[in-house]
């Protein structure tokens, strides 16, 4: 009982760490946007609030998929029976779609910054916008789960 609850405490707090490290992450990307010659700094600071989103995404899908399919709630066939989950996990998929980009951008700058260069950060403002997207679906996973948990849509 205690490992059921203390495994929906993390997943559930992990979904607003994950708003906090996107949001952070966002403002990283803006400030280095509005700027001609990023300094060294505004990049770490982007690196370390990109690591916390990764750790965060990567709290949410392990103990997801702990709760949904290792036997520690209702069962894989009520999830995979609920229409909800599958708005969620279409979202989820989005995210991790959209993310794409921007975590390739990520690993080709730190890798410059490390060689004691400067990336090309001309996209940042997009790689923003795309944090705007992932926050909202994010916030649709949330109200997705909250519905699961009342039994919306479950017939």
């Amino acid at each position: 009982m205690i490992t059921h609850w203390l495994l929906a405490a993390i997943h559930l707090s992990a979904f607003g760490l994950a708003l906090a490290a996107i949001a952070t992450r966002n403002r990283a990307f803006k400030r280095i946007a509005a700027t001609d010659s990023p300094q060294v700094g505004d990049l770490r600071a982007l690196f370390r609030a990109d690591t916390g989103w990764g750790l965060t995404a990567l709290v949410l899908i392990v103990t997801g998929l702990m709760r949904a399919f290792g036997g520690f709630e209702k069962g894989s066939a009520y999830y995979l029976h609920a229409p909800l989950f599958h708005l969620k996990m279409t979202a989820l998929v989005i995210i991790l779609l959209l993310e794409i980009r921007p975590m390739l951008a990520l690993i080709r700058w730190r890798g410059a910054v490390a060689r004691g260069g400067m990336p090309d950060v001309s996209r940042a403002h997009g790689y923003s916008r795309i944090c705007h997207a992932q926050a909202a679906l994010i916030i649709v996973i949330v109200f997705a789960a909250a519905g699961m948990a009342r039994g919306v849509f479950a017939g």
